[in-house]
């Protein structure tokens, strides 16, 4: 497995959002993380496709956007018109998640699916084979800033075995809290792509951060 940084653009300064991106381009993350909330499916709003399209129109990065949205098949096509190579929606949000991941396929990106913490991986069994990638919460979504949830490696380590067993290559990713100081745990246990929001943008040197999380030992 590839280690991959994924910073979160929710947590950039937006009054310098070309700024933060065009470091983003310089760092060692490879995608750039956008999170979509739309005040329903999470407590909290954030933003659309006017930033979705100024981040694509500056970043060289995979674009990897995140749909806290109720109904998200609605906005699929428009989502990756606007630059996003992932499309994730969550399982508790979708009403036919066949056509969502179907959805997003056939509009040319990649498809993933995302669980909240009191969600069991199991469920997600179905659609193993379909989607590229699966982002296991380990904070409640709608929020930065709150504290990685420990049961959430158990979760990553129950998914991972899921996947050798039907033999996909879907990836795993992590969403939630976390920093140089836990995300070699994570690495470990078998995820693919880290978030990362505050510890990024939040630290004296994000690019420095970047590389440290990349690099981050048991």
């Amino acid at each position: 497995m590839n280690r991959v940084v994924a910073p979160s653009i929710l947590s950039a300064d937006f009054g310098n959002l070309n700024r933060d991106t065009e470091m983003l381009n310089r760092s060692a993350a490879e995608w750039v993380h956008v999170d979509v909330m739309d005040g329903v499916f999470v407590p909290n709003i954030s933003f659309g496709f006017p930033v979705l399209k100024a981040v694509k129109a500056v970043s060289t990065k995979t674009i990897d956007t995140h749909l806290m949205i109720v109904d998200p098949i609605r906005y699929v096509e428009q989502f990756v018109g606007a630059g996003s190579d992932y499309v994730t929606f969550h399982y508790e949000a979708a009403e036919d998640i066949s056509a969502t991941i179907e959805a997003i396929h056939n509009a040319g990106a990649k498809a993933g699916i995302s669980i909240k913490p009191k969600t069991d991986v199991a469920v997600l069994e179905p659609w193993i084979e379909s989607v590229d990638m699966v982002l296991i919460m380990s904070v409640e979504p709608g929020f930065g800033g709150q504290s990685f949830i420990p049961a959430s490696l158990d979760k990553v380590r129950e998914l991972r075995r899921m996947i050798e067993e039907h033999k996909t290559e879907c990836i795993i990713e992590i969403d939630g809290g976390i920093s140089a100081t836990n995300a070699a745990q994570v690495y470990d246990a078998g995820v693919d792509v880290v978030v990362a929001g505050s510890a990024v943008f939040c630290a004296e040197d994000p690019e420095a951060e970047i590389v440290k999380i990349l690099d981050s030992k048991l």
